[in-house]
């Protein structure tokens, strides 16, 4: 319990004054090696990010840094997500989601969908990168599931009747 308060405190210290909350059926947590497992109807809050799953494993940094903050979060089963950041709006889900809050950086793995919302563009694929602050995407499919890309254009009828 004492690592799980820490884990918290260490969390809220690193999202300047938000609240992290998670909610789960069970805990567990490894002192020694900085891992807090949730499992169980998983859901994780802050601010307007939130993102459900079967299982959340945070990893935590050393016992010996000045401030234990979370280096990685690692979702699974049934992993869904809204996260807004900035200018962008995603909702998004896969079977596993992880993500570096140091690098902002997320990976989805199998059956991978990301929309987003500002600009109405989704995209589909077995294996998905995005890099928030670089702002680099990669996305794999597979022999079966190619990439798939959608935009919807503006297809504004009364500018294309004043362009005749």
């Amino acid at each position: 319990m004492k690592y799980f308060l820490l884990s918290l405190v260490a969390s809220s210290m690193l999202f300047a004054q938000e609240k992290l909350v998670i909610d789960a059926k069970k805990f567990e947590a490894n002192d020694a090696k900085g891992i807090s497992i949730f499992t169980g109807d998983v859901k994780l809050r802050k601010a307007k990010d939130k993102l459900d799953a079967d299982r959340l494993e945070v990893y935590m940094s050393s016992k010996d840094s000045e401030k234990r903050v979370p280096l990685k979060y690692i979702a699974i089963g049934n992993v869904s997500f809204d996260i807004i950041s900035k200018d962008k709006e995603y909702e998004g889900k896969g079977n596993k989601v992880i993500y570096y809050p140091n690098k902002e950086e997320y990976e989805i793995i199998g059956n991978g969908y990301i929309k987003e919302k500002v600009e109405d563009r989704k995209i589909y694929g077995d294996k998905i990168f995005i890099n928030q602050i670089t702002g680099e995407a990669k996305v794999s499919g597979t022999e079966d599931k190619p990439v798939r890309f959608i935009i919807n254009l503006d297809n504004n009828k009364d500018s294309a009747k004043a362009d005749k």
